[in-house]
């Protein structure tokens, strides 16, 4: 069902000028009246997507709710919109958090409110629109206009070392998503329009797929992140606000993994077929490896934070592992299996990990520390806190009859198609997961 209402450009903008209006409050000394604005916005966004999500046919894979202008006519640069089934449930993710992160620092934000409150409403609006674009130049923009709001909000509200992970967050995000610019030009250049959906039906040669799959790989692998390049993720959790760390582990990363599934399979299937054993062992580093590096966290930021590139290393394996199951003839059900457990992966981590930072935040606005050596016997002052906390902690672990546990089964299953080793080694993380968190949980709730 197509709605008349242009639906995605009222989920974009609408988050974006309420951020003014909120900033103009803020300015006039009405705090208060700026905050209300800002919920306002956010539930209003949330109750669009919902809007938006009654009207789509699950039934096709089409692009629905398509909005079209044109923008630059001289580029053939367009005001491209669209959903489809892999950005469909990223808009209603990013919708559903931003009100629970206002609400969250409705009365902890104590400096600049209003400027705070207003930087996660444009992010917001960005946000949806890198997963609404159509059109790659278009795309760019909101990808690189996101990192201001994030920029300021752990620069302006994050802790001691903010600067510094600021920074650190800033350059390496911004010159990964050079190469990606370089990538779109010479595809603007070869499809003679800047359409994504052009983008996907060029018939590149290898040696210009190898290319473009490496320019795309430098951007997505940052913003996911894969490992050797995820060092500015512990840094960013760690300085961040509560809210800043709940977007940013929820939202932020899927865009990397939203890359990869948009433009990297569908634009270059030869180049990341010739490649995939690169992508594969990247990701199976990031689910043993960095699980081991989160066994030895003693501040509960940084462990969620590592926690977190090793579950998105299951979107990565379920995406690239495809070829391997095409490859030994269990296409078909095997490759959509693998597909679907990324996708899974994806909206169940950011669920599990944004509630986990917000426990870290409860705790951390009573007692302003995240060693957990600091903490005992939780469930002693806040029963109803502390079983809410080993919930989370139960599907962060991948506990069956849990979303943590769906996606990752779901992959791991596909791996048995391609290769039973490749499928031992990356069962390790249900263990490995539940190791980390769990002994966390013990010394943190139970004393």
């Amino acid at each position: 069902m197509e709605l008349d209402f242009p639906v995605l450009s009222f989920l974009i903008w609408l988050p974006i000028f309420s951020a003014v209006i909120v900033l103009w409050l803020g300015s006039l000394g009405q705090t208060e009246a700026g905050k209300f604005v800002a919920l306002a916005a956010s539930l209003f966004t949330l109750a669009a997507s919902i809007l938006l999500y009654t009207g789509f046919d699950v039934a096709t894979a089409n692009m629905q709710f398509v909005e079209k202008a044109t923008w630059i006519e001289r580029f053939r640069a367009d005001y491209y919109l669209g959903v489809d089934g892999i950005s469909m449930p990223l808009v209603l993710l990013t919708t559903f958090l931003t009100p629970i992160v206002i609400i969250a620092g409705w009365e902890v934000i104590r400096v600049r409110p209003t400027q705070y409150f207003a930087a996660f409403l444009l992010l917001e609006g960005l946000m949806v629109g890198v997963f609404a674009a159509l059109d790659g130049l278009l795309f760019y923009v909101f990808w690189e206009a996101m990192l201001v709001p994030m920029f300021l909000i752990i620069g302006l509200w994050g802790g001691d070392r903010r600067i510094y992970a600021t920074v650190k967050f800033f350059l390496y995000t911004f010159l990964g998503s050079v190469f990606m610019l370089v990538a779109l030009i010479y595809l603007y250049l070869q499809a003679g329009s800047y359409s994504i959906l052009d983008f996907h039906e060029l018939p590149l040669g290898m040696f210009e797929q190898l290319m473009i799959f490496s320019a795309f790989l430098l951007a997505f692998a940052v913003k996911v992140p894969m490992w050797p390049v995820h060092t500015w993720l512990p840094d960013a959790h760690v300085e961040a606000p509560t809210g800043g760390s709940v977007i940013l582990a929820a939202v932020l990363l899927k865009m990397g993994g939203y890359g990869f599934i948009r433009f990297s399979l569908p634009i270059t299937p030869d180049a990341s077929q010739a490649l995939d054993w690169l992508m594969i062992g990247l990701s199976l580093i990031a689910i043993v490896y960095i699980s081991f590096v989160a066994l030895a966290q003693q501040d509960m930021k940084k462990l969620i934070a590592y926690s977190s590139i090793a579950h998105m290393g299951f979107v990565t394996l379920g995406f690239f592992i495809v070829f391997s199951i095409a490859l030994n003839g269990n296409g078909g059900d095997g490759t959509r299996l693998a597909l679907q457990g990324g996708m899974v992966q994806m909206i169940s981590h950011g669920l599990i990990s944004g509630a986990l930072f917000l426990c870290v935040g409860v705790m951390y606005d009573r007692l302003h520390t995240r060693q957990i050596h600091d903490y005992g016997g939780v469930i002693n002052t806040m029963p109803k806190f502390a079983a809410l906390m080993v919930l989370f902690a139960l599907a962060n672990a991948g506990l069956p009859g849990t979303s943590g546990f769906v996606g990752e089964f779901f992959v791991i299953l596909a791996a048995f198609q391609a290769n039973l080793w490749l499928a031992f080694v990356a069962a390790t993380t249900l263990v490995m997961g539940a190791a980390y968190t769990l002994w966390m949980v013990k010394r943190v709730v139970f004393g």
